[in-house]
């Protein structure tokens, strides 16, 4: 995988492994390539729709040029090597079928904020593609300590020390939401990406 400018991602199939992408995400393709929006990994994705954190996935199989988007946001592309990757389920726009995935929670953020918070962990070795509304920030969190709004909150290196904070919000003064906010802060040995732009859409989404 890599990018093609700064909001599309390229993936050169040579008829190995598949790619798992978002379904809908395909704006163009060469060569002969198949998708199946319906794949045996859905079931996945059950345990998901009671979180709200569901990603429609689609299969993607063949030999070829492969591009994707998702609706002109910023596209950053990783590699794990046999490591784990700690994905908020809206940023996730594909990735190897190779890499073992599940949904799960976040830890210690329904202690604070009454609710819990589902990420998709994606582990082992292969490709990752993200997306970013807006040019994402990525913190060393071995330098310092780094907290998060957790509505701001792409992706982290799974393992790191995690803890809750919740401060007022300045928005909440002014009739938005309930004056009240929650980061996530992270410590040790990894990274955490953070896009410039708090997340508010729907849990549930339909696209074509």
């Amino acid at each position: 995988m890599s990018t093609h400018g700064a909001k599309i991602a390229k993936v050169m199939m040579q008829g190995g492994p598949d790619v798992l992408a978002r379904t809908g995400s395909m704006i163009a393709y060469e060569g002969l390539i198949d998708f199946n929006p319906n794949p045996p990994q859905i079931a996945n994705m059950v345990r998901s729709w009671a979180s709200g954190e569901g990603v429609p996935l689609m299969v993607c199989t063949g030999q070829g040029e492969l591009y994707l988007a998702d609706y002109g946001k910023e596209v950053v592309i990783l590699q794990l090597q046999n490591e784990a990757l700690s994905v908020n389920g809206k940023n996730i726009l594909a990735f190897d079928a190779s890499l073992q995935w599940n949904i799960e929670r976040v830890q210690g953020v329904s202690m604070l904020s009454g609710m819990g918070m589902f990420n998709v962990v994606l582990r082992g070795q292969g490709w990752v593609a993200l997306t970013s509304k807006g040019t994402p920030v990525v913190l060393n969190t071995q330098e310092a300590e780094t907290f998060v709004d957790t509505d701001a909150l792409v992706a982290y290196t799974e393992g790191l020390r995690v803890k809750t904070k919740r401060t007022a919000r300045l928005g909440g003064l002014f009739g938005r939401g309930s004056g009240e906010a929650f980061q996530l802060g992270f410590h040790g040995h990894g990274f955490v990406v953070v896009q410039p732009s708090e997340d508010a859409r729907p849990r549930f989404q339909a696209r074509g």
